[in-house]
């Protein structure tokens, strides 16, 4: 029997959700079901990385609204059962293990291996609050938005507005260049093309270093996949709705990728996480220097 090999199992999934014309990473807010926000474990701590987008992939697939995920063990813990029939999910748990080299020497290995889950909604008899479902997306209008204006000047970035009809973030000059919110057709709009290129902005060598790893075509299309996977879990926990504007054309590119790189999601999707976690952590040193 073939060992399980959880990175080539994850990007099968993936893959699979690519050729069939939509990113599972974006179903959550391209189909029906509106609120989506991070998945969280049962004590209420948020998966990070691969497991978010496996998460929101089978969420989305079988029609779960609850945010709350448990291990069998943890549904009965919390007094709660599994119905009978009901499929897992897999997750990942990433670790190291210390190991003594050929010479001697200490060796640090990191490894990764699946287990399994269940949505709140498969369980019954849990506390009320596990099924609580998560907040509707903020309702903006067209008008600008205070927090939000709050959220993004705490983050560090220079952000230049001029009416030339493109967002985009300069490497070169380290800005984000945006157009005026009232050219976009909502304020959702505005804020979720910020949240993009406000990922992007993470990158270069004084913050995350992502860029220069690669050859200029696959940098492009890695940081692009990063770039949406980090404004998807940017805009779950500002309250948006990400924009999709980049569209088809990324696509195929993944694609190909993907079948190059069994591991190439996982570190897209870490990537991702980290540049998340760079800004909100960003907006909270601000706010708290701003208080002392």
């Amino acid at each position: 029997m073939a060992k399980f090999d959880v990175y080539e199992e994850v990007t099968n999934q993936i893959a699979n959700a690519l050729e069939a014309g939509t990113p599972p990473w974006r179903k959550p807010w391209t189909g029906d079901a509106v609120g989506f926000s991070m998945p969280k474990r049962a004590n209420g701590e948020m998966y990070k990385g691969i497991n978010v987008l496996m998460l929101w992939m089978m969420a989305e697939q079988r029609g779960y609204t609850s945010e709350k995920w448990f291990t069998y063990r943890q549904a009965a813990e919390a007094g709660g059962q599994v119905r009978k029939g009901e499929k897992s999910t897999t997750v990942i748990y990433f670790n190291t293990v210390k190991t003594e080299g050929k010479q001697g020497e200490e060796k640090t290995i990191p490894f990764a291996k699946a287990y399994r889950v269940f949505n709140a909604d498969q369980i019954e008899g849990l506390p009320a609050e596990f099924y609580l479902k998560p907040s509707e997306p903020r309702d903006l209008g067209t008008e600008a938005d205070p927090e939000l204006d709050g959220f993004f000047a705490s983050i560090g970035a220079r952000i230049e507005t001029s009416d030339k009809p493109q967002a985009y973030f300069a490497p070169s000059k380290d800005i984000i260049h945006m157009p005026p919110i009232e050219t976009f057709h909502s304020a959702n709009g505005y804020y979720a093309t910020l949240a993009h290129e406000s990922i992007h902005f993470t990158g270069v060598e004084k913050r995350l270093g992502r860029y220069g790893k690669y050859s200029n075509k696959q940098e492009y299309a890695f940081e692009e996949l990063v770039a949406e996977i980090g404004s998807c879990m940017l805009c779950a926990q500002l309250g948006l709705t990400p924009e999709f504007d980049q569209s088809a054309a990324y696509i195929e590119g993944w694609l190909k990728a993907l079948k190059d790189d069994k591991r190439l999601i996982f570190k897209a999707a870490s990537a991702a996480q980290k540049a998340t976690d760079y800004l909100l952590e960003a907006s909270e040193a601000d706010e708290v220097e701003n208080a002392a």
